[in-house]
């Protein structure tokens, strides 16, 4: 019987940890389907900044369930959050992204400090001009959380190579971060269904 190497078998398990998270997330999603409303929003799909997030998400288009995925996968709510790449706060911002939002027009330096990326209402208005811009130039809701993740220049390479997405995805990190979200922004679209401030 051969035997694999080491790096053989640790290479295996790379990549098959993703595909795991994902099971469990899935199975997780579907047993809070049966879970009473108000348990599975303050547990499962909790929202904080809830003004912020409304008025954010109308000035740039977004969907405010979306804005409460991406925050819930990037930082778990986490204001002061930082990745070892860099990016900021609750939607995981770069500062370099941030720059080029001002240079575009779409967020005010003035109105908001994009060395301020830790305050949420920065942050959230920051990471909604992006989600916005990403909508803007992508045709998918796939496609733009990829691109959150992976980059637009990637996604739009994998495009113009042909794929398709989720399929076309290249890298398991981004599969996986499409996944999470995606199974996000249905939880919150079900635990909020008359939106994040239901009205009176």
């Amino acid at each position: 019987m051969p035997r694999h190497s080491r790096p053989e078998r640790l290479w295996r398990w790379y990549r098959v940890i993703p595909l795991v998270l994902l099971a469990l997330t899935l199975a997780f999603s579907a047993g809070l389907a049966a879970a009473p409303l108000e348990w599975v929003r303050s547990v499962a799909y909790p929202v904080e900044h809830v003004q912020t997030i409304e008025d954010a998400a109308a000035r740039h288009g977004v969907d405010p369930d979306l804005v409460c995925a991406v925050i819930k996968c990037e930082s778990g709510w986490d204001e002061g959050a930082v990745s070892h790449a860099g990016a900021v706060g609750l939607m995981q911002v770069m500062p370099a992204t941030a720059e080029s939002l001002n240079g575009l027009g779409l967020v005010s330096a003035a109105d908001y400090d994009p060395a301020a990326l830790t305050d949420p209402v920065v942050n959230i208005e920051y990471g909604c001009a992006y989600l916005g811009y990403l909508q803007t130039h992508l045709s998918s809701l796939d496609e733009v959380i990829a691109a959150y993740n992976a980059g637009i220049g990637t996604v739009q390479g994998w495009i113009a190579d042909g794929a398709t997405l989720p399929g076309g995805i290249e890298y398991a990190e981004t599969r996986a971060y499409l996944e999470r979200v995606r199974a996000a922004y249905e939880g919150y679209q079900r635990s909020y269904p008359e939106g994040l401030t239901p009205a009176e």
